[in-house]
């Protein structure tokens, strides 16, 4: 059932903004066993969330959501203007995420991870917040990556705890990236290296077997 209300709200903890599309099988303010100060869940006005989407309790999304098929967002995240959000991709709770941001399909945004404007993710990148999985040093905090306005990371990329990549680079399909990317480069590689700056490609030039 696709729905469209003038102001609909599910429950006193879910606020659905105005002109909102709600398929079938849509799940709204899934409760967290985690304790969290604000449970409430907050969408902006003209969302459309397709079927097999949930979206836990404790988040806030502003205007223009757009969704997949079998979309997961977790509890205290914060998420700007205009995310776009592919089929059967995860984020997991306490992300920051600004505003036109778009996640392609079978991608996994770990908790702690900071996305800012306009950057986008391809189908499958994989997102790691803990140098230590398992819990071998449980007092070291997760981290998530930072990836700066406008980057653009390739298809199957693999991004290490706490590194940046920085404003307007580009990371190659299938790089490992385990240090810090300066700000309008290309890098690919496993581990991810510096090519060249984005200002020395042009559309001319540029081809998989001459980068």
């Amino acid at each position: 059932m696709t729905t469209t209300s003038r102001r609909p709200r599910l429950n006193e903890n879910v606020v659905l903004g105005l002109d909102a599309e709600v398929e079938k099988y849509v799940i709204l303010g899934e409760a967290t066993g985690r304790k969290i100060a604000d449970l409430r869940l907050i969408i902006g006005d003209d969302a459309i969330i397709r079927s097999g989407t949930v979206i836990y309790l404790g988040t806030r999304i502003g205007a223009g959501l757009r969704t997949g098929h079998n979309v997961v967002i977790r509890e205290e995240n914060l998420i700007g203007e205009g995310l776009q959000i592919w089929s059967n991709s995860v984020i997991d709770y306490g992300c920051r995420i600004g505003d036109h941001v778009k996640i392609h399909c079978n991608c996994y945004v770990a908790q702690f991870t900071v996305i800012e404007d306009d950057a986008f993710m391809a189908p499958g990148v994989i997102i790691a917040n803990d140098m230590f999985p398992g819990k071998q040093f449980p007092e070291l905090p997760m981290q998530g990556p930072t990836i700066k306005r406008g980057a653009q990371i390739g298809c199957n990329c693999t991004l290490r705890p706490g590194v940046t990549i920085g404003e307007y680079s580009l990371i190659g399909a299938g790089s490992v990236v385990t240090k810090d990317i300066p700000a309008r480069v290309i890098a690919y590689g496993n581990p991810a290296r510096v090519v060249k700056r984005i200002e020395d490609v042009t559309i001319a030039t540029w081809s998989p077997k001459n980068p």
